[in-house]
């Protein structure tokens, strides 16, 4: 956290979504009120994004989320880039998904 910006445990949020954060200063309250893990887990989400749009709608609903007082991204399996968990079933079949394409 040199840069003053709170990350996650494993990723550090990319510059769009810290612009994002960064627009309202409640949401940036809320954002440095989750815990590592929790912002972790919305910084893998909106990274796993393949398409800009779908990145883009990724930001605007984590956003609306954190300031709706959830702490971790609504329908999504979790961070499969943790090395201190072993993945559970979903996240390994994510990783097998991946491995084939």
């Amino acid at each position: 956290m040199a840069d003053g910006f709170p990350h996650g445990t494993v990723h550090q949020a990319p510059a769009d979504l810290q612009e994002a954060i960064g627009a309202t200063p409640e949401l940036r309250a809320r954002w440095a009120a989750l815990t590592p893990l929790g912002r972790n887990e919305f910084i893998c989400w909106v990274e796993d994004a393949k398409q800009t749009a779908t990145r883009q709608r990724r930001i605007v609903r984590a956003t609306e989320e954190v300031l709706e007082g959830r702490k971790r991204p609504c329908c999504w399996a979790g961070c499969i880039h943790r090395t201190d968990k072993t993945p559970g079933r979903w996240q390994q079949a994510v990783l097998i998904d991946k491995a084939r394409g």
